[in-house]
Order: structure tokens, then sequence, then C-alpha cells
């Protein structure tokens, strides 16, 4: 059974959003990792790029597959994990301590697009 946290939204597309002061920390879900299997390297953005809700931010690459990063809100990336270009199998190891990246909302209305930890856990079960 994949780890779910309560105190975040999720979406579809099995990323997870923490916000805090107009800053969304976002990363991949428990189910997602487990899903990849051992993530071997994971494309991020950079500082500065603009990212919007429901389009692709990256990737990460598995030994098994790659899978595109969705962005779950719109806004200026202030900062990435640069921990998992080094280590990227840090996602296996706790996907939701270890965040891809952080950014500057452009519209925090967007959060309640996001399903709640009840939602998201109902994806992963079907």
């Amino acid at each position: 059974m994949s780890k779910i946290l309560e105190n975040l939204r999720y979406a579809d597309s099995h990323e997870w959003v923490k916000l805090e002061d107009g800053i969304a920390t976002v990363g991949i879900t428990d189910y997602a990792q487990h899903a990849l299997g051992n993530i071997v390297y994971v494309d991020m953005p950079e500082a500065g790029d603009e990212v919007t809700a429901g389009e692709e931010f990256g990737a990460v690459e598995s030994v098994k597959a790659a899978s595109d990063l969705i962005s779950p809100v719109s806004g200026e990336v202030l900062e990435i994990n640069e921990e998992l270009e080094d280590s990227p199998e840090l996602l296996n190891e706790d996907a939701f301590a270890n965040w891809i990246m952080k950014v500057k909302v452009s519209d925090v209305s967007e959060i309640e697009k996001l399903l709640d930890a009840k939602a998201y856990a109902a994806i992963c079960e079907e």
C-alpha cells in the first residue's frame, strides 16, 4: 500500500503539492515511485522558468520506464532540488521528503482543483 499524506494536495498524474505562503513545493507521490521502480534520472526545470498547471515540466526516468512530470500549479520556479541531480534514488527512498521543485504560485485557487488525500487514494486503488 502506498503512503498518502493527508496535508497535501494531489494531481491525478501522481504529483503532490504542499502550499505555504504562496510557494508550492512539488514532488512525485509514493505510488508513482513504486510504479516506476529504481529511479536513475530526474529532468527538472531551472530556477526562473515558468511552469503551467497541467503541462509538462520535466521527467523521471527509471530502469523500467520514463514518465513525464506534469505541473500541478502555474508560476515561476524558485528552486529545484539539486540533490536529485546526483542522487535521483532519493525519490525511491522517500518520495514525500524529497521534493522536485518549489514554485511561486501565480494563482493560488488552482490548488482547489487538485485532489485531497481521500480522492487521490481512490485513484491509486483503481
